[in-house]
């Protein structure tokens, strides 16, 4: 509405809904409400071992004051190509809780992102809550972003997922945003580094396809960075987002 892109006649605040409030654990999953806010996601030490991609997200989110006000569901629903979050949610493998005049529906976070600004919401649909998938000791993560000098949004963001066992990779979920115009998963990079030892040269090589399944003509492409820029940010920030998890998963082991 600020930027005139929306004009509607009546806004209702959510804003009291406490059943859409707060972190619970059930399981093996994690419910979040999709009024909490990004501090209580930062601010959760469980979330920070189970769901480490995304409350390392949250963390890198604007300022204090916007951590303090802005909440994971009005991130998730915006869908801004910008946002740090849907990036994290495709690596988190979420499942995005939705209901309607027809009940409950269950959206995998793979589906959920359509374009700029759009998602599988449906007019009449609440995103209510967010389920995170509950990691063990072989799941390591990690999200690095170059933010803009202007507004700290991410000009390219990567969120980076692995399951490891003894040093090697045996599942990987890799999520961007800041790139396309929504969040995009990067499965030649899984399939890269999928069944392979966490070495430099194997890391490397799986950022070098970064881009493999991206058009660069469909990019962003703006006065902050142009299409090809952001390309070459994109294999920097990925690889840089396998080194940070390879060394958590590193952490892991030897403790």
């Amino acid at each position: 509405m600020k930027n005139g892109l929306a004009k509607p006649d009546v806004v209702v605040d959510i804003g009291h809904i406490e059943s859409m409030r707060g972190i619970e654990k059930n399981g093996d999953a994690t419910s979040i409400g999709a009024l909490t806010t990004y501090a209580e996601i930062d601010d959760d030490e469980e979330l920070w071992a189970d769901a480490t991609v995304l409350a390392e997200a949250a963390s890198e989110i604007g300022d204090t004051q916007v951590r303090n006000r802005g909440t994971i569901g009005g991130n998730l629903a915006h869908s801004d190509p910008a946002s740090d979050l849907p990036g994290a949610a495709i690596a988190s493998d979420l499942t995005l809780v939705v209901e309607g005049p027809d009940g409950e529906r269950r959206i995998d976070a793979d589906e959920f992102f359509v374009a700029m600004y759009m998602t599988d919401l449906a007019e009449d649909e609440l995103l209510t809550r967010i389920e995170v998938p509950r990691g063990d000791g072989a799941t390591s993560g990690a999200y690095v972003k170059k933010p803009s000098p202007s507004s700290g949004y991410a000009l390219v963001g990567v969120a980076a997922q692995l399951q490891v066992d003894d040093g090697t990779v045996t599942a990987a979920r890799i999520g961007a945003n800041g790139v396309m115009d929504h969040a995009v998963r990067l499965e030649p990079v899984e399939d890269a580094i999928e069944g392979e030892r966490l070495s430099d040269d194997a890391i490397s090589a799986a950022a070098e396809r970064a881009a493999d399944d991206l058009e660069e003509a469909m990019m962003m492409d703006d006065l902050q960075a142009s299409a090809e820029f952001r390309s070459h940010l994109l294999e920097t920030y990925t690889k840089r987002a396998l080194e940070r998890a390879a060394e958590r998963a590193d952490a892991t082991v030897t403790a």
